[in-house]
């Protein structure tokens, strides 16, 4: 039965911590750092952005501009650029704009003390993925690490404070300027050495361990899907990740399985049930091809090692319940693990919704109860919400074209009760259907 993965000793199965956190299973239906530059807000000179916020002058500034409103910044910049230079007191609002954004990822206390720039906010690591993945290096008894493309430091911070040494490298120096900051104001110093170089010109090799987060997104194109297009690319993080006794490296979640090297072993990492990312990871007693699945906060992990992976399962007709699998085990390839153990089987051999007879408690999955199955039809819906006094309609999909909010505005335009229903628009045995029920 698959249940909550907890934490244990190291061994040389499974992907980096299966065996040390979490129980091994198999896996299912078929069916994606940064080294670039980022200097986003001064690129000429990075200083002139960073190093005077830096000053008592300039902490004392994001001092007083904390938690300032949108509505009011432009009254409150007014106000002290009548005792401050004007570029100052504008780094120090777009500082604390970067601040709020970023409480989502690091937490309010330590994003009102770290220094960000916009690309490092939306690239870099949240503190509750970064901290995961640190436990398992350290679960693994790595004691130093070379983080390459470290971006702002979100990764490093986490190894720091798992009492791992790091050598942080960026080779953008607004970027570095930014980690060593981030390393100083949440008093890690000693622990990080950041360095503005090119990833591909540091020696690695009196590291424990290497883990490398390439650009996966371009100023000029936006994301990146192809992994050679990484920046270094993705065969160059593999070389370097082999290098080292333990490599991991960060990739796109939505990377295809075929473009996965045959080396490493794969994680997928969901957080409050969305996915964040996906990691290789490449050692010496791992299992080349094993896949594994990931749930923060919670922890619980799904493990399949290649000669314990489960076929695709059954389709069969919809039972009482449907259960929606978590992100991280759907990119995983591991719904079948989920599926054996619900009783269950496929609504369609292409869609990954899984039904059973029986209400099962499961954390890699939501169960709902299903009390009809329609084809779909607008005005058959619209007339059952109405008879059932629907006044809160939630929609979800899976291999249908429609858009959850045009059916939504469609078939609810105005609420008839207080009601709540939730409709699943997909395709049962390769036929568009409504699923109608409600979370069990």
């Amino acid at each position: 039965m698959l249940s909550h993965e907890s934490h244990g000793a190291a061994s040389s199965q499974g992907p980096p911590v299966a065996s040390a956190r979490h129980r091994h299973h198999r896996r299912a239906v078929h069916r994606v750092a940064h080294n670039g530059p980022v200097n986003d807000l001064s690129p000429d000179s990075p200083d002139s952005f960073l190093a005077p916020l830096l000053t008592p002058e300039g902490r004392a500034l994001l001092d007083e501009v904390r938690g300032v409103e949108p509505a009011r910044e432009l009254a409150v910049a007014t106000r002290l650029r009548r005792t401050h230079p004007a570029e100052l007191v504008s780094a120090a609002i777009a500082q604390a704009r970067l601040r709020q954004r970023a409480v989502a990822k690091f937490g309010a206390e330590d994003a009102a003390r770290m220094f960000f720039t916009p690309n490092g906010v939306e690239q870099s690591t949240r503190t509750s993925v970064a901290t995961y993945r640190a436990e398992c290096f350290q679960a693994l008894g790595v004691r130093s690490v070379a983080d390459l493309c470290c971006g702002i430091g979100g990764d490093a911070i986490a190894f720091a404070r798992a009492g791992i040494r790091v050598l942080a490298v960026d080779r953008d120096p607004l970027t570095a300027a930014a980690a060593r900051a981030n390393a100083d104001a949440l008093g890690l110093a000693d622990l990080i050495e950041v360095r503005e170089a090119d990833v591909t010109e540091v020696d690695t090799s009196a590291y424990d361990a290497v883990f490398v987060d390439p650009a996966r997104r371009s100023s000029k194109r936006g994301r990146i899907f192809d992994p050679e297009a990484y920046s270094p690319p993705l065969s160059w993080a593999v070389s370097a990740a082999l290098k080292a006794p333990l490599g991991a490296l960060k990739i796109a979640p939505g990377i295809p399985h075929e473009a996965i090297p045959p080396e490493a072993e794969a994680e997928w990492i969901s957080d409050g049930g969305d996915v964040k990312e996906a990691v290789l990871w490449f050692r010496a007693d791992g299992t080349p091809g094993a896949r594994r699945a990931v749930l923060l906060p919670s922890e619980a992990g799904i493990y399949a090692a290649p000669d314990t992976m489960l076929p695709d399962p059954a389709v069969r007709p919809v039972g009482r319940y449907l259960y929606e699998p978590d992100g991280a085990v759907i990119r995983a390839h591991l719904v079948a693990e989920v599926a054996e153990d619900l009783e269950g089987g496929l609504i369609d051999p292409t869609i990954a919704y899984i039904t059973a007879d029986e209400r099962h408690v499961t954390p890699y999955a939501t169960a709902y109860e299903i009390t009809d199955v329609l084809p779909f039809n607008v005005k058959k819906l619209k007339a059952l919400l109405r008879e059932r006094g629907v006044g809160i309609l939630t929609v979800k999909k899976r291999g249908s074209a429609v858009e959850p909010e045009e059916l939504r505005r469609k078939a609810l335009p105005k609420p008839h009760g207080t009601a709540s229903t939730t409709v699943f628009l997909t395709r049962v045995a390769g036929a568009p259907t409504m699923l109608i029920g409600h979370p069990a």
